[in-house]
């Protein structure tokens, strides 16, 4: 049985369905000061998204905005369409509908560079590549073989140093925790730095040490670099800690806004509880 989530605190980034219909269409929500202050990616707009397998309809009208500078979490039970619109997203479907991406002043944003965290990787974990070799493999084109180079080593040291995981650059990628090992996935993710970062449950399996230490890592990537996260997570109590905006989702999008409104919705409360439903 579920346990009813219950929100602990108002996200600063947080906005309510009443403030995004009033906000002007053009309008960044976290707009930046200084040589940052205009986002190359400002918000990716979702509208009237439908992707269909023959007479099968996994997604039919989904709209919604993920903007710069906030986590934004997709929930809904097994089967709610929310692998369907990543994969949307990233290109790999076809579908109906527009996805655009803009810049703060409304106009296309060229090159968006996407990362992405799976939720695991599958590999030999006796092979006796080191997580060294496993980056410099995937950030150089000179076979690991070969040597790797001291740019490209400073280079790896730099993407673990993002995600405070340096240390582990001399370890065999195989003896790594589910936690070490998603972080090091996060630091490949987000070499080059990207415009939207995807996290497609990319903790499932890992203890509540590891959970904890890489969702403070995403989340003070997020604020030092203004990017857009769409994380998708079965763990509501991670939703409700570190996500600004949740989007509900049942095939469509059935209710979006802060945690705290979609937490003590109506619609909440039908797809997890009415019916038995689980994330």
């Amino acid at each position: 049985m579920m346990e009813k989530i219950k929100p602990l605190r108002k996200s600063q980034y947080a906005i309510d369905d009443r403030m995004q219909r009033e906000k002007p269409h053009g309008h960044c929500p976290h707009p930046l000061s200084g040589p940052d202050a205009d986002c190359k990616l400002c918000r990716i707009e979702v509208d009237k998204l439908t992707v269909s397998f023959g007479a099968q309809m996994p997604l039919k009208d989904v709209s919604l905005h993920i903007h710069c500078g906030e986590l934004t979490a997709l929930i809904g039970t097994n089967g709610a369409g929310k692998t369907t619109l990543l994969r949307a997203l990233l290109g790999q479907l076809e579908y109906k509908g527009t996805i655009r991406h803009l810049t703060s002043d409304g106009r296309p944003a060229a090159e968006l560079r996407t990362g992405y965290v799976p939720q695991q990787l599958e590999f030999d974990r006796s092979t006796p590549v080191t997580v060294m070799d496993f980056m410099a493999g995937a950030l150089s084109r000179r076979p690991v073989f070969l040597g790797v180079s001291r740019k490209t080593r400073e280079r790896v040291i730099a993407a673990l140093t993002r995600t405070h995981c340096e240390a582990l650059a001399g370890r065999a990628l195989g003896a790594l925790s589910g936690g070490e090992l998603q972080r090091v996935l996060l630091a490949l993710a987000l070499t080059p730095q990207p415009d939207l970062l995807i996290l497609d449950e990319p903790v499932s399996g890992v203890d509540q040490n590891g959970l904890e230490t890489f969702y403070q890592t995403v989340d003070e990537l997020k604020h030092k670099n203004h990017m857009a996260i769409l994380l998708v997570s079965h763990d509501l109590g991670v939703v409700e800690r570190y996500a600004d905006r949740v989007v509900l989702m049942q095939g469509t999008v059935v209710k979006q806004g802060s945690p705290e409104v979609v937490f003590d919705s109506p619609e909440f409360e039908q797809v997890f509880y009415a019916k038995g439903g689980r994330a």
